[in-house]
């Protein structure tokens, strides 16, 4: 391994904060990282990582060595893109985490384009609905719905989408169609129990509060369609998370002359770390994405 080669596995171990993370996120075995940080000390002559109770922690040195290695890497990756000029293809591998039913309807399809004009990258998705620390995860870009709670995180708003109340039309055809938001209390409600499930709806000044209930609360978006889908209630939920059934007429929009609060998209990277030219490139490629109108989404079942 050269030079270059042992500084990111470095930082890639203080990140991670042992050298068995960083060995599974490489794909080498732990004894060939811990030979190269201690081939690095030997070089330097300096001791860079102590272990502690809580895991491997970089001494002084091993810190200020970590983020001049960390500048060097990013600067690297960098340079080699701009030789290769601007329409070169990116390489080597891109970890992404998303939610998992946004991924399958809105990204994964598309993948086939992206992946086309850079055949050298290989993609690494990890589906997961709940937030994930993208340091130890040795994510590169995590793409996020809703408020950003966290102030120190460097993200990017891609784009912001309509929530509606949705169901299906047998739903509707049996329970009846809402013409006023003081109506849903009197509905089956598919309930995420992951958001606060009271809503204001807002339509000419006006305000109207809900909290909405239901027998079925569920924990991940997937299982929110497939109630939905199911003829077993209603929900509210971003327009992009039924975006195929939208377009085809399998689910519809009630109250639609009120407003609900919007719902923001975001491509999040890694704290303290410089955003890397792929996972600009992924950012602005969901962000094209979601620019092309539901009639242009593949229909539901293709990813």
């Amino acid at each position: 391994m050269d030079r270059l080669q042992a500084m990111a596995a470095y930082v890639r171990v203080v990140e991670t904060g042992s050298f068995s993370a960083a060995a599974r996120q490489i794909g080498v075995g732990q004894p060939a990282i811990s030979k190269i940080v201690a081939q690095l000390e030997d070089r330097l002559q300096v001791r860079l990582l102590v272990r502690s109770t809580h895991g491997l922690t970089p001494t002084d040195a091993g810190l200020r060595f970590y983020e001049r290695a960390r500048t060097a890497i990013h600067e690297a990756d960098e340079a080699e893109l701009e030789a290769r000029g601007a329409g070169a293809g990116l390489t080597g591998q891109l970890r992404v985490s998303a939610a998992t039913t946004f991924a399958r309807l809105l990204v994964v399809p598309h993948l086939p384009g992206f992946l086309a004009r850079h055949p050298d990258l290989q993609i690494d998705i990890v589906l997961d609905d709940r937030l994930i620390d993208l340091v130890s995860e040795g994510v590169d870009v995590s793409l996020r719905m809703g408020q950003m709670s966290d102030s120190a995180a460097v993200a990017r708003r891609l784009a912001r989408g309509r929530r509606s109340v949705i169901a299906t039309p047998a739903y509707f055809a049996l329970a009846g169609m809402p013409t006023l938001p003081a109506q849903l209390a009197a509905h089956e409600a598919i309930v995420y129990s992951q958001l606060d499930n009271d809503w204001v709806f807002r339509k000419d000044g006006a305000e109207a509060s809900v909290a909405l209930r239901g027998r079925v609360r569920v924990s991940a978006a997937e299982g929110i369609r497939a109630a939905v889908l199911a003829d077993m209630g209603l929900t509210i939920n971003s327009d992009w998370m039924f975006a195929p059934e939208l377009a085809s007429g399998a689910v519809v929009r009630v109250l639609t002359d009120w407003a609900l609060p919007p719902v923001d998209l975001w491509a999040v990277f890694p704290s303290g770390r410089l955003a890397s030219a792929k996972a600009r490139a992924f950012a602005d490629f969901v962000e094209t994405v979601l620019r092309q109108p539901p009639t242009a989404l593949p229909p539901a079942g293709t990813a």
